[in-house]
């Protein structure tokens, strides 16, 4: 057996006396056997190198209790070695022994007390045990300092993670003392400045640190974060710019820029960011999806066909950038082009289906139902699919098979999650031929199942407006559904509803201020919902009747003769053009032209 040595001796003295196997001297490995005997993974006559042998392979293929038995066999045998309390330690600690992996990792500081390595393990340990005083013990000297800077930034890290912000900003100016030339004193000052909220000092430190380390691309990076935390993102974008004046065309750079841009709803600024990766990195095609994509979304549908099937001509098999094309090409109009690209999609691969759709929705969006319904009859004729099965009822319905629509949703109803988006499109299904109870009491079972659902809320809120019943519950339903839908323009246009149908109340109850108050709020909101929808024929009829209520005619008829020029929905809006022509006869104007919406 080894003599316990008074100082710790390196591991790579324990595998010097290890021969190779094969080697005559040493007799068979762990993974051998001697004729006819069997193996024999522990072996007491060994020394303590042959368990540490077998401990690494044990570990190497993940057999972490049998490293860790090798190791106690190995530790067993020579004591005073620290590194082999130290990987002792260490296994323990994966294993999730804390408590062993500390006991070991004390002996080994304790044949070894200047390993800083050793320190900082134990260190961690600690940590995780909130043993806070063991962790000063190990990590500070008798005056209370950090040992070095390696302490100091683990400590700094320690204080960081209990939110002791004095003492993680002390430790951080500290080791910017220890290591002036490093920075991660200093990233870790901004760190703590950033959590106080104390943006404007966290940006001069990193302004300070580029006085000292111009144009490090760290700082400038996480001067960037700072800016993105606080939500500012034209500084967020200043500083990419100032960035790639130094690091022209560097890619991160450039994409982060181009999501900010996003962020800010500046669409042409995203689209010439993501223009300029396509043109350096001409093989990123996840960014030229992105950029057809916005250009897609910008109305740029011929650009954004181009940049996909440029696309699909290096990915000729991929049926999603067809999906994608198709869609591009029906919102440019051109029907004929979209019906090309999704009729090459065949039957097994896995956007099949998703193709016949878009044929059934081009086909309905040309008046063409029974057509459009045949498609998916023929769908349904193969595996069911839910989504198919909803579109055929709601085709069914349009053709004005009601009854037949009915019967198929009804019979999609499973007592799962799914019954949701059924019941929702019940409910519509009943409001489209007026059955007003019928639907509102479907879409008080979808709030059953989904009370956070915005579309159902909305529904039932707007179906109480429009009877005039209900205005106190129907705007507090309203407003749940704009908080959690707080962008959607139409959930906007039903809450200004409400207060018209509330000041309607107040003007029939004699309470003409408070009516007036209340049209002021509807207009606002209405307002907000034509900003919120680009322009909609009903918030524009919405509008109309604000000012038509506050006595101004000659302002309601041009929003009601807006709503027409938006394509008014003749099935939502019957009673507009009679509207107009009775404004146009009381402010003396001529009628229409026969046959002119």
């Amino acid at each position: 057996m080894m003599r316990e040595r008074s100082t710790p001796r390196p591991i790579a003295l324990l595998f010097g006396v290890v021969a190779l196997a094969g080697c005559a001297s040493t007799g068979p490995g762990p993974s051998q056997e001697v004729a006819g005997a069997p193996l024999r993974i522990e072996r007491p006559e060994s020394p303590a190198e042959y368990d540490v042998l077998v401990a690494e392979l044990a570990q190497a293929e993940g057999r972490f209790e049998e490293a860790r038995d090798a190791y106690a066999r190995a530790v067993g045998k020579d004591p005073g070695v620290a590194v082999l309390h130290e990987r002792l330690a260490r296994l323990s600690w994966q294993l999730d022994d804390v408590d062993g992996a500390v006991r070991e990792a004390e002996r080994a500081l304790e044949l070894d007390p200047s390993s800083t390595r050793i320190r900082l393990f134990l260190g961690r340990l600690y940590n995780l045990r909130r043993d806070f005083e063991g962790l000063d013990r190990v990590l500070r000297d008798a005056d209370g300092e950090p040992l070095d800077a390696d302490s100091a930034f683990a400590l700094h890290q320690v204080a960081l993670e209990r939110q002791d912000f004095v003492e993680a900003e002390a430790l951080a100016r500290k080791l910017m003392v220890l290591e002036p030339d490093q920075l991660r004193g200093r990233l870790g000052l901004v760190t703590v400045l950033e959590q106080k909220k104390e943006y404007a000092e966290a940006e001069k430190v990193i302004r300070d640190g580029l006085a000292e380390f111009p144009g490090h691309f760290l700082l400038y990076m996480r001067l960037a974060q700072i800016e993105h935390t606080r939500g500012n993102r034209p500084g967020e974008i200043a500083i990419y710019r100032e960035l790639l004046e130094k690091h022209p065309n560097h890619y991160g750079v450039l994409q982060r820029m181009g999501q900010a841009q996003i962020d800010m709803n500046d669409a042409n600024a995203a689209i010439a960011t993501y223009t300029r990766i396509v043109e350096v990195y001409p093989e990123d095609l996840n960014s030229l999806r992105r950029l057809a994509s916005l250009e897609f979304a910008a109305g740029r549908y011929e650009a954004a066909a181009k940049r996909l099937e440029q696309v699909m001509r290096r990915e000729p098999g991929d049926s999603e950038l067809a999906i994608a094309v198709g869609q591009i090409r029906r919102a440019a109009g051109d029907d004929a082009g979209a019906l090309e690209v999704f009729e090459q999609i065949l039957p097994g691969d896995p956007q099949y289906i998703e193709a016949r759709i878009q044929i059934s929705v081009v086909l309905e969006s040309q008046g063409k139902l029974a057509e459009a319904l045949d498609e998916m009859e023929r769908l349904r004729a193969g595996e069911a699919v839910r989504v198919v099965e909803l579109r055929a009822a709601g085709l069914r319905a349009a053709l004005g098979d009601f009854d037949g629509a009915k019967a198929l949703l009804e019979s999609l109803l499973d007592g799962s999650e799914s019954d949701v988006e059924v019941y929702y499109q019940l409910g519509v299904l009943e409001g489209s031929r007026k059955q007003t109870d019928a639907s509102l009491a479907y879409m008080q079972k979808v709030l059953e199942l989904d009370p956070k659902n915005a579309a159902a809320l909305n529904f039932i809120g707007y179906s109480w407006a429009e009877r005039g019943e209900n205005l106190d519950e129907a705007e507090t339903l309203i407003q749940r559904a704009l908080a959690l839908s707080p962008g959607d323009g139409y959930i906007t246009d039903s809450l200004g509803w409400v207060y018209y149908k509330m000041a309607e109340m107040h003007f029939k109850n004699a309470r003409k201020d408070e009516a007036l108050a209340l049209l002021e709020r509807a207009r606002k909101q209405l307002l907000h919902a034509v900003e919120l929808t680009g322009g909609d024929p009903v918030v524009s009829e919405h509008l109309g009747d604000v000012h038509l209520l506050r006595g101004e005619k000659a302002r309601a008829l041009d929003y009601y003769e807006e709503a027409v020029g938006l394509e008014m929905r003749e099935e939502e809006q019957p009673n507009l053009l009679e509207k107009i022509d009775r404004l146009r006869r009381d402010l003396g104007r001529k009628p229409r032209p026969d046959g002119v919406k």
